[in-house]
């Protein structure tokens, strides 16, 4: 892999990312390891969004992938300086678009992702299956004395604040790494300016 660039390594960054999105979201699906929950439609509104799984997830890595590919071909071939200069700055410019559609799909992860924390998790109450914080404006995250209410699944209220947490905290990374990516990419292309990370030559 020839990654030259600071805004290459950017894309890149994006792969770890996005297994980590797929992952924290597959885990809202088992409440402490157990599968009844998914199977009785007795989870939050908010993990059949697929915020986690499809947009910073899976689209993720289809984005991180087809730019790590365009800037593998743009270091591999063209043997003249001229002809690579053009070539480059013309082949680059679907980068901007797919850093574009890297921040749109990772801010509505982070946009349902902070809705879903707001408004706690669907558990069984005195009064049956509620969501009991919903009203709370997301006030109930600093007193913990009210999580008693969740009766069911066990610790379900601590287990949806790590895991939308997380997701809060991965899909914001990358948002901020998709638009420093598309911002370099056009500079790259407008400018014809270059970030270099240099690395010695190999042979």
């Amino acid at each position: 892999m020839c990654l030259k660039y600071i805004s290459d390594w950017l894309s890149f960054t994006l792969l770890p990312l996005a297994i980590w999105s797929i992952a924290v979201h597959l885990l809202l699906y088992f409440p402490n390891g157990e599968t009844t929950y998914a199977s009785n439609n007795q989870l939050t509104n908010y993990v059949w969004y697929f915020e986690g799984l499809c947009f910073s997830g899976v689209m993720m890595l289809l984005i991180a992938t087809v730019l790590l590919t365009v800037e593998n071909y743009n270091c591999y071939t063209f043997s003249s300086l001229q002809h690579k200069y053009w070539s480059q700055r013309y082949s680059r410019l679907g980068s901007p678009i797919l850093a574009l559609l890297g921040v749109a799909f990772s801010g509505y992860c982070l946009i349902i992702s902070s809705l879903g924390l707001a408004q706690g998790p669907f558990c069984s109450t005195l009064a049956g299956w509620d969501y009991p914080f919903k009203d709370t404006a997301g006030s109930y995250l600093t007193n913990s004395s009210s999580w008693a209410q969740c009766l069911e699944p066990a610790q379900i209220v601590q287990w949806n604040i790590i895991l939308f947490s997380i997701l809060i905290a991965l899909s914001g990374l990358q948002v901020i790494i998709c638009f420093l990516k598309g911002t370099m990419e056009l500079k790259r292309i407008l400018c014809g300016t270059h970030s270099f990370i240099i690395q010695p030559d190999t042979f």
